[in-house]
């Protein structure tokens, strides 16, 4: 009765572990993200780039970590397997009492410092394209706030005017939007040409994060922060707070719309009038019935 339970519990570790192994492999395989701009339902892989940055990234990700992870995992498992089979107590009776071997003791330490040099290279190369901005043809300030973003366009590049930008609640979500993700009003900017963000927040610390246009930077109280981006797509790409900023962290998300030249310097005519100061509270839920959902 005993073995009977053993082996029926063996099974379903081996299920299990074949399962999860399957998956690991399906996610390395898996191809490329779509490019919506958004996770779909059930995607492994990242979501697809639509800006050099990001596109360095997944370089960077898919063809050095991924293959060095890959055959370090794969060494260390033929390792574990050699071992057990033949350095087990049926196998090697009598065990060696060899303490010291300096060629594996040199081996062990030079070569994770050549992985970590192969490594090392291309990510210093990413991390100065990305911190180094090039000069922008379109600057943006966002602020992150409790529990929504503010975007402000200046007036020397024909906005001179600001909005909030809230997440459209479930019950009035409209053919299109998506669930957690949608604002009443989006960011936009034009295709193929270098944006500058600069970013800061009103009362804690926020992130602000657009995985298919390979950003994420910090939103921090009292300091201004820089980002860049050059989205080669239109479209709409969305994003989230990536801080945990308080009780309604996961419902302030980031919406920008990408479009062509012309229909950005259409949206800044429209857009200046529909957002002019007139020392009021700032416009919510433009364009929308929706009820504005209350600050805490």
């Amino acid at each position: 009765m005993r073995f009977a339970s053993t082996t029926a519990r063996r099974a379903r570790d081996f299920r299990a572990g074949f399962f999860h192994m399957s998956f690991w492999l399906a996610s390395l395989v898996a191809g490329a993200a779509q490019a919506d701009g958004y996770p779909q339902p059930g995607q492994i892989g990242l979501q697809e780039a639509v800006t050099p940055i990001a596109e360095e990234m997944h370089v960077f990700h898919n063809w050095i970590l991924l293959p060095i992870i890959i055959a370090i995992s794969v060494f260390v498992l033929g390792l574990l397997a050699y071992v057990i089979f033949r350095f087990n107590e049926n196998a090697n009776p009598t065990p060696s009492r060899t303490t010291h071997n300096s060629t594996l003791e040199v081996i062990w330490t030079v070569l994770p410092v050549m992985i970590l040099v192969v490594i090392a290279i291309p990510s210093f190369r990413l991390l100065t394209h990305q911190i180094v901005v090039p000069q922008a043809d379109v600057t943006v300030k966002v602020t992150g706030k409790q529990w929504y973003w503010t975007y402000n366009y200046p007036q020397d590049q024909g906005g001179g005017f600001e909005f909030d930008s809230y997440m459209v609640p479930q019950d009035s979500l409209k053919p299109g939007d998506i669930r957690l993700l949608s604002v009443d009003n989006e960011a936009v900017v034009p295709v193929g040409k270098i944006v500058r963000l600069q970013v800061t927040a009103a009362d804690v610390i926020h992130s602000f994060t657009i995985p298919s246009f390979g950003i994420r930077i910090d939103a921090v109280p009292g300091r201004l922060n820089e980002t860049w981006f050059k989205a080669e797509r239109e479209g709409v790409y969305y994003g989230q707070c990536s801080k945990l900023c308080g009780q309604d962290h996961a419902y302030m998300p980031i919406s920008i719309r990408v479009v062509s030249a012309e229909d950005y310097a259409a949206w800044l005519v429209e857009a200046s009038k529909k957002f002019a100061s007139t020392g009021a509270a700032p416009v919510h839920f433009a364009d929308n019935t929706a009820p504005r959902l209350e600050r805490r």
